[in-house]
């Protein structure tokens, strides 16, 4: 077993409605919350800003000095999860921009090639970077300087700050959010306990309010306690909260899982190996149950606006199948680990939702596929087990025959070549060519 670990988001719910006061005061946290991130997205998302971000800690120095956590009366445990947490996003946002930018360097036939090696090089160096768009000497440590040196020497620094910052301007864009649903939360404001009330003695959590050692209990559907810094979701709809978790886990690694499996990913079946194997065969029952009766709601709720049974009610039982369903395909992936035992598993990268067809009924369940919670899922658990997941072109992968590679046709759910005669179920095939395009790829 190895000591590697990976983080993986557990999450926990509330039990019962939470009274209306208590949510007011938890969207009050919220919505100050939300306000704290717009004014270091305003404050601090463009590129005079560059410098502060890392570490941070002038951010909060100065967002300490101006008054705003005064003004609005939040905590400091909430403030300054805010503060960081924009500052978090910010710089997810310079990535972005400094990949597309990237990409569009690399494409760019009319800069030479020690031109695309300069600007490279400005966007590896974070104070390079930095100095460029403000105009600013480029000063680094010896070492770095002297390569920044040597490459200016070749190229019209000039030009190419000027091609940099227009290219800035074009595609970074400062962040905002409307979000205020929720907020992150560290030990210092929650606690796990239990209270007595009128359900007898429940477990919980405690959380603090922007009132002085004032804290809210709401009970939890489990009695798990966690140590870290959590992310409290607000569900409106259903007057509770869910409560996500980051945890740390064991990765396993396996000395007889040796095998290469290729998978194809369907609507009805969940999983079908390349030896034939079937996995999640009850998946179409859950997913059809669950379109049929979000079609049937939809229809209610529509037609029938006065005597219908309630958002609560909608929104318990919609989650209630959500679960069953997840809780069946998580089941039916250990189940494939567990049996096929692979050291590799490919995968055919999957094509985009197409636009409907005429049939709404079809369009209506297709919609309701689970399938990025499946490939999520997959992901995640291949990690855990140290399985590698490697994923394929998929272009016409259903229509060539895994033998000779020819065209062939499916009806009834079977596949026939007429070039080399070979007849199997579709899927099956299917995941025979994912195998062998990804042997192919990996040799």
């Amino acid at each position: 077993m190895s000591s590697k670990t990976i983080c993986k988001t557990v999450h926990q719910y509330s039990k019962y409605p939470i009274p209306v006061e208590d949510m007011e005061k938890l969207y009050e946290i919220a919505n100050d919350y939300c306000k704290v991130k717009n004014y270091v997205y305003t404050r601090y998302g463009g590129i005079g800003s560059l410098s502060k971000l890392y570490p941070g800690y002038t951010v909060q120095n100065e967002m300490t000095k101006d008054g705003l956590r005064a003004q609005l009366g939040l905590p400091s445990v909430y403030f300054y999860l805010a503060m960081f947490d924009a500052l978090g996003d910010i710089r997810c946002q310079w990535t972005h921009t400094k990949s597309k930018i990237l990409e569009l360097v690399n494409k760019n036939a009319s800069l030479s090639f020690e031109e695309k090696h300069y600007l490279r090089f400005l966007m590896k160096v974070p104070n390079a970077f930095e100095a460029v768009l403000n105009q600013k000497p480029v000063k680094l440590p010896k070492d770095i300087q002297e390569k920044y040196e040597n490459l200016a020497q070749e190229v019209d620094t000039e030009k190419l700050g000027r091609y940099l910052c227009r290219q800035v301007r074009k595609y970074h864009t400062k962040i905002h959010t409307d979000a205020a649903n929720g907020f992150a939360i560290t030990e210092r404001a929650y606690r796990y306990g239990e209270q007595a009330d009128s359900h007898g003695s429940e477990k919980g959590i405690y959380i603090s309010t922007k009132e002085k050692r004032k804290r809210i209990f709401v009970p939890l559907t489990d009695s798990n306690q966690y140590k870290s810094q959590l992310y409290i979701k607000l569900k409106s709809r259903e007057d509770g909260i869910e409560i996500d978790v980051p945890v740390n886990v064991t990765v396993h690694t396996h000395a007889d899982y040796t095998n290469e499996v290729g998978i194809s990913v369907g609507i009805l079946t969940m999983l079908t190996t390349d030896q034939g194997h079937s996995y999640g065969e009850e998946l179409g029952k859950y997913q059809t149950e669950y379109a049929e009766w979000m079609r049937k709601q939809t229809g209610i709720y529509k037609n029938n606006r006065s005597d219908n049974p309630g958002r609560k009610k909608y929104n318990a039982k919609k989650r209630r199948l959500e679960e069953q369903m997840h809780s069946y395909i998580n089941h039916e992936l250990n189940r494939f680990l567990q049996e096929e035992q692979p050291e590799t598993v490919y995968i055919a990268k999957l094509p985009k939702s197409q636009i409907g067809g005429r049939n709404k009924k079809i369009n209506n369940s297709i919609t309701m596929w689970q399938r990025g919670y499946i490939r999520k899922r997959l992901e995640q658990k291949c990690e855990e087990q140290s399985v590698k997941l490697m994923e394929v072109f998929g272009k016409g992968i259903s229509n060539e025959c895994s033998c000779c590679g020819a065209t062939g046709s499916k009806k009834d759910g079977n596949f026939t070549c007429d070039a080399c005669g070979y007849c199997a179920e579709e899927k099956t095939n299917t995941a025979r060519n994912v195998l062998n395009r990804g042997r192919a790829k990996a040799n």
